[in-house]
Order: C-alpha cells, then structure tokens, then sequence
C-alpha cells in the first residue's frame, strides 16, 4: 500500500518551525556542494541547483526515511561520467539528454526492485559495518576536499592518492585560500561555541560570499564558483532516441545498485540512531520518483547521501520538512541569487563539507565496539579502510558482503553444548567434549542453528565425538531440536547416516522439541521414518523420563515415547 508523506508525517508546529530553519542552513551548505557535484559529473553548473529542486520534493512525497538526502552524489556524478564520456562532450546538449535518460533508466529500475521488494537488503547491513562505512566516508570526503581547502591542485580520484597530492603540494599552498580556509574554520567553531544554535554554515557562506564580491577574492588567486545560469527548470521528457537506450542499460544498472545499497546503508544508520521505523521499499519509490523527477527537469541521476544526510542531521532537522524548505530556497536562488552565488570561494564550500566529513567518522563507535567484540572491530576497520582505498560503491558492497558473511559464520559456527540441569533444575549448557553426559549413559545434546548443507558435518562430526571410541557409556543421545528451524536436503541425508553410524555403535539418536515447521522437513526427507516416531519428544523431560524408565525396567525395550505436536 502506498502511504505518501511518512518522512512528515506527523507535523507539529514547532518541529515543522525547527525543521524548517534547519532546511535554510542546509541550503546554506549543501547548495555550493551541489555545484560540485557537477563537475564530476560532466554536467552544467545549474543542474546541481536542479538537483536540489524537484528530487528533494519527490522523495519527501513518495519516501520514508527523515533524514535521508536525495540530490546529486559523488558516487552516482562518477558512475555516470564514466559511462557518458565516449558518447557526447560534457556538459553538451547531447551528453544532458543521455543523463535524463540514465536518470529515468534509473527510475524504472528502482521500480523494478520495488516490485520485487528488494528493500530487505537493508537488513543485511549490520551496525558494526555501517560504523565502517561511514567512518570510511568521512575520510574519503575529508581527504577529498584539502585541496580546495589550501588552494592546492589535485586531480587524483582515489582518496589515498590525494593525500599524497596534498602533501606533496605542501609547499605551494596558497596563502590566500588559507587564510579564508582558517577564517571560517575559526567563525564556525566560535559560533558552535557561543551560540550553538546559530546557523553557523549559513552565515560563513553568506559572510564570504559578500567578503569576496567586496574585497575580488578572485583576484587575489583565491577560486571561486564561478557564473551559475538562473531560471527554474522547464518540465522537458529527455530529447534522447529509443537506439540510445541499449547502451545505457549497464549505467543506469550500475547507479541503481549503488543508489538502493547506499541510500539503504545511509537510511538505516540514521533511523536507528534516533529510534525511526524505516520502510525501505517505501523509500524504493521515493528513490525511483527522485530520480524520475531529475529526468524530466533537466537534471542527473540522484542518490540517498550520507554526506549530505549528515548535513542535514546537523543543522537539526528531524523530519524531510527540512528538505523540501531547502528545495524553496534552492527555487529562490534559481530566480533572483545566482549571479551573487557566482562569488564564494571554493576553499568555503570545501572548508563546510570537512567539517561535515568529521562529524561522520566514528572512532568512539570503533571504540565501544572493540571493547565488546574485536572481531567485528576487525569488519569495521576492513569497511573503512575499503572505502578510503578503493572507493564508496566497493565500500557498500563489501559492508554487505561482510553482513552476509557474519550470518553464514554464527550459522556455520553455532554454539553447541550438552544440556544438564543445575540445582534449580534449569537446564544449562556445558562444553561439548568427549566424555561430557547430562546423566550417566544419556546425552542431551542442543545445537544451535538451523541445520543445513554447510553445517551438517559439523553437526555429525561433533555428536559422534561425544560418542567417543568408546561408546558404551553412552546408550542415548538425544539433540534439542528448539533452535533448528529447518533442515534441507543434504543435512537430512547427514543425519540419516548418523542415525545408522551411532546404531552400530549401540547408541539410539532421538530429538526432542522439534518446531512443527521442521518436524514438516523431517516428514518430507524421510527423516522421521528413519529416526522414528518414537523417538521425536515434546520435551526435554518427556526424553529424559523415558531413559529413566527404560534404565529401571532393563532389560524391557522403550515402545513409544511421547508424540510431537
């Protein structure tokens, strides 16, 4: 079902006020940042400001998230030059049609994975590596933006790569750019210091922007944005033909995947960090609506932006208000800003998104999490250190890869043990070793995980060791089934031969609390027939009193032991 406005949703005055404050100084920020963003991508300087306009608009509509930011994004700009350069001149008549198309291309892709709910993906994203993403993020961005920041040139795209570029160009660091760098460094922690909730971003573009026109920064060798277009967008399909669309299908594939696992990655940091119900495949259509909507007005592909979502968080905002405030300022600036705009200075764009690049490394994160387990301290490390070496997208899909991996090791690795009661009579869980017995001649053995092709061996390996050379001092060995919640092919086809290796060896196998939907496996692959009704028990103690039994009344043989149900 369709549910429209739930980033807004619900709207109280003072939020919707506060929200809306928050979308002015994000503006503030995000708009110079914007223009950037074209330059990676190939595209006209205005279709940053375009960016900002109809996507944020579309997704606060159609999307679920609060705080996620849908506008142009380094990874999809790379992404999209890459697959554009040979077709047209950038920032050409032609190469803005193929982006349109890419965009829409995009869209329905998007689409598609909505219609296949594909937003699950999300959830094969784990705290421990999206810590590691983000940090990896902040570095990467914060790396990429020294050279603005000292007035340095840099031309590497790898983050590591650029380091070097910067120290190398140490020497010939731009005093001018420095010092506006320092200046607004300097205003900005002073104003977070004594007015923490004054829009400090805001007022440093604003400043500067002034400070240049006055004073010819430009003149002075310190770079600025330069001449910005103005005028909204006209409402236009792609001027593309239907031969364009076979060799675009790979980028527009590309941006899809990188849009659903980044925008998945960013949208679930930010909604559990303060306490949000997130519906991904609602966010799936918003992202695809984003996306359609830069199509048609003349923009590039969009994505969900953990640098910009940060930005926003920053400034306060708790709700997509923010977002479609700052699509209003952006309209503004469109018809009545743009030749002012034409005057900030470079190193302040790049001095604001540094400060937003810190805010996303999260050493204390890295911390606690080494404090509690070191190795997925080791799996956040290997994210961000991924991310910074290698790149965003190779990031994401190693932070998913990662995710995926923890789950086949906890299934593959599951904590096993043999079950004795203590003084209170709650059963607990001892070490699994041979000669270990719930009481003498019985072993309650649990295993916990569902039992499949990868961990049956284990499985076997590990009950035949309880067993040990000598078997005699075990006669049953029952396996608490609670926490196996299926069984496939192969493992049936395991335990079968363990039901016929520890029968020759004089031990009966048995199970007890077997959920009703693996009981349903153990029906459909015979398993059941091989162990035998009889020895498939309700509980724990419905086994235990029938090895009681057997033991007082032996030689007499068990007959039947109480049903499953």
């Amino acid at each position: 079902m369709l549910t429209l406005f739930q980033g807004i949703r619900p709207l109280k005055r003072v939020g919707a006020i506060r929200d809306a404050i928050a979308g002015v100084a994000f503006a503030a920020m995000n708009i110079p940042q914007a223009l950037g963003y074209t330059r990676i991508a190939g595209m006209p300087v205005v279709t940053g400001l375009y960016s900002l306009l109809l996507p944020l608009i579309a997704f606060a509509v159609f999307g679920s998230s609060r705080f996620l930011v849908v506008a142009a994004d380094s990874a999809t700009a790379a992404i999209l030059h890459s697959g554009l350069s040979g077709m047209a001149p950038s920032a050409s008549t032609r190469y803005v049609a193929l982006a349109g198309l890419v965009a829409l291309l995009t869209a329905a892709f998007l689409l598609v994975g909505r219609l296949l709910k594909l937003g699950f993906v999300a959830d094969f994203l784990s705290q421990t590596v999206l810590v590691g993403f983000l940090t990896g993020v902040g570095f990467q961005v914060g790396i990429a933006v020294l050279g603005q920041m000292l007035g340095v040139q840099v031309t590497s795209r790898r983050a590591i790569l650029q380091l070097v570029e910067v120290c190398r160009s140490l020497a010939r660091v731009h005093l001018p750019t420095l010092a506006v760098t320092a200046a607004v460094l300097a205003f900005v922690f002073a104003l977070r210091s004594l007015l923490p909730k004054a829009p400090g971003p805001m007022l440093a573009v604003i400043l500067s922007t002034a400070a240049s026109a006055i004073w010819n920064f430009a003149g002075h060798g310190v770079a600025i944005i330069g001449p910005v277009a103005g005028g909204l967008p006209h409402l236009v399909m792609p001027d593309v033909r239907w031969s364009d669309i076979p060799p675009l299908l790979s980028v527009a594939g590309s941006c899809a995947v990188m849009i659903l696992t980044q925008s998945a990655a960013t949208s679930r940091v930010y909604a559990a960090r303060h306490h949000q119900r997130l519906d991904e495949n609602q966010d799936l259509i918003g992202l695809s609506a984003a996306n359609a909507a830069a199509a048609f007005s003349g923009s590039f592909v969009v994505n969900g932006s953990p640098t910009q979502t940060a930005m926003v968080e920053s400034v306060g905002s708790n709700s997509q208000v923010a977002q479609v405030t700052t699509a209003m300022v952006v309209a503004l600036v469109l018809l009545f800003l743009t030749k002012p705009l034409q005057y900030l200075p470079q190193c302040v764009l790049g001095t604001l998104v540094f400060l937003v690049a810190i805010r996303l490394i999260k050493l204390r994160s890295l911390r606690d999490i080494l404090r509690e387990s070191p190795a997925e301290f080791a799996l956040a490390v290997t994210t961000t250190l991924v991310v910074i070496t290698a790149g965003v997208e190779q990031g994401i899909v190693l932070a998913m890869v990662l995710s995926l991996l923890r789950i086949v090791h906890h299934s593959y690795h599951p904590r096993t043990g043999v079950m004795i009661p203590d003084e209170s009579t709650i059963w607990k869980l001892i070490p699994p070793t041979p000669g270990a017995v719930t009481e003498p001649g019985l072993v309650l053995y649990r295993f916990g995980a569902a039992l499949f092709y990868a961990n049956a061996s284990r499985f076997s390996d590990e009950i035949l060791g309880l067993i040990g050379p000598s078997p005699t001092a075990v006669r049953w060995l029952i396996v608490d089934a609670e926490a196996i919640t299926n069984l496939d092919y192969s493992a049936a086809r395991v335990v079968e031969e363990l039901k016929k290796n520890l029968a020759d060896a004089g031990v009966e196998l048995g199970f007890a609390r077997l959920p009703w939907n693996t009981k349903s496996d153990f029906d459909r692959h015979h398993v059941t027939e091989a162990i035998g009704d009889s020895w498939i028990f309700r509980r724990l103690h419905d086994a235990t009193d029938a090895f009681e039994k057997l033991e007082s009344a032996s030689p007499i043989v068990l007959t039947k032991a109480s049903p499953t149900s």
